[in-house]
């Protein structure tokens, strides 16, 4: 069973619904204890990172994503499910994330063209930079649904996706079972479905 986080933050019976359409079970639980039980997790998440942040952690679900992350089970954040995953963010001030992959969220006005509208608002292909069982259903150059005023800048290595608005912007990471889109699978049509269906078939990290 997947277990989508519900912390207060993010689309979540829009993702339940989407795994429905999959046939695969989905549950929208605040219980930590839902996750030690579920196959694998989704963290969603709007709005701003220290708020978001701060909900986590005092609904005491950070540390057992933590915990369940570094046991190898497959974590998959979405949007702002995805910065969380990182060490920090610079959104309107300095705030620590949850250190599952390394690097940090910037406003993505010190990345792209000035005079580009902000937020990267709609649908963006994307250039999948190395191969990972995330994408084993999509091709190269597929689009996806952006919302997103930040991004993560991080070692390449860690990226498996890139998107092109007046500059390079990460749009999907990878750390063993630890995955992030900063996209919407769940707003992206067929590519989303199948990126969420492919999550669905990740194997479990070995220990």
């Amino acid at each position: 069973m997947i277990v989508i986080i519900d912390y207060g933050v993010g689309n979540l019976f829009s993702l339940k619904s989407t795994f429905s359409a999959l046939g695969v079970q989905a549950e929208v639980s605040s219980d930590k204890n839902d996750l030690r039980t579920a196959d694998r997790i989704i963290l969603p998440g709007v709005g701003a990172f220290a708020d978001a942040a701060n909900k986590l952690r005092d609904s005491g679900m950070a540390d057992a994503v933590i915990a369940e992350a570094k046991k190898g089970k497959p974590l998959l954040g979405i949007c702002l499910g995805m910065q969380l995953l990182f060490d920090k963010s610079y959104e309107y001030g300095e705030h620590a994330g949850l250190g599952l992959i390394p690097g940090a969220v910037r406003p993505i006005a010190d990345r792209i063209e000035q005079g580009l509208k902000i937020p990267h608002m709609g649908w963006n292909g994307l250039q999948i930079t190395q191969k990972t069982p995330l994408f084993r259903f999509i091709n190269n150059g597929d689009h996806v649904y952006f919302v997103h005023s930040y991004f993560a800048d991080m070692p390449d290595n860690y990226v498996i996706a890139t998107a092109d608005y007046g500059g390079t912007l990460t749009a999907a990471v990878q750390n063993g079972n630890v995955y992030g889109c900063q996209f919407h699978p769940e707003k992206s049509g067929a590519v989303g479905l199948n990126i969420l269906r492919a999550f669905c078939e990740t194997e479990e990290k070995a220990k």
